[in-house]
């Protein structure tokens, strides 16, 4: 049991993998809601705000190297097609086009269910927000959706599969282990 909350936990944390999947399918494992919510919470937290420090300190040290150098037009030319080339991928099409039109909080609470926590708050940094205001705006959304995952998943499981608790597939998987 203790293995499958640990596999929530690194699920959460993974990109690939978000709260918004992982608290669902450990619910219809079997799982408590409750812990799973807590778990993958604190699992995609994680990644999260480790995500927007790197970007930051990058942020800063191409900042302070900008200085150094004094090649300000240059660096501009290539900040500004470094934003271009993000911007022709499809994830970062969605993500400018939230941006654009709602703003940084629209971006963190629409975006982790269209392109992901860690896009959204990759994408929120490089748009050129702070990194207080990007990583109070991901905790408030990922806080949100888990509570929104979790009350989804919780109350359709009890409703629809109301016996999923004694012989959820993640209980199984690793009791036999």
């Amino acid at each position: 049991m203790f293995l499958s909350y640990v596999l929530v936990f690194v699920l959460a944390a993974i990109p690939l993998f978000e709260l918004v999947a992982v608290i669902p399918l450990a619910v219809i494992g079997g799982l408590s809601p409750l812990p799973t919510a807590l778990l993958a919470f604190l699992g995609n937290a994680l990644t999260v705000v480790l995500l927007i420090v790197f970007v930051d300190y990058v942020k800063k040290w191409i900042n302070k190297r900008k200085q150094k150098r004094g090649q300000d037009v240059m660096q501009e030319n290539a900040a500004e097609e470094y934003d271009e080339a993000m911007e022709e991928s499809k994830k970062g099409k969605r993500a400018r086009a939230l941006f654009d039109k709602y703003g940084l909080p629209g971006l963190t609470i629409i975006g982790p269910f269209f392109v992901g926590s860690h896009i959204s708050a990759f994408m929120g940094m490089s748009f050129g927000s702070n990194r207080k205001a990007v990583m109070s705006w991901m905790m408030i959304s990922l806080a949100l959706w888990t509570v929104i995952m979790t009350a989804a998943a919780g109350s359709g499981v009890s409703y629809f599969m109301p016996h999923v608790e004694e012989d959820g597939f993640l209980i199984r998987l690793f009791s036999q282990a």
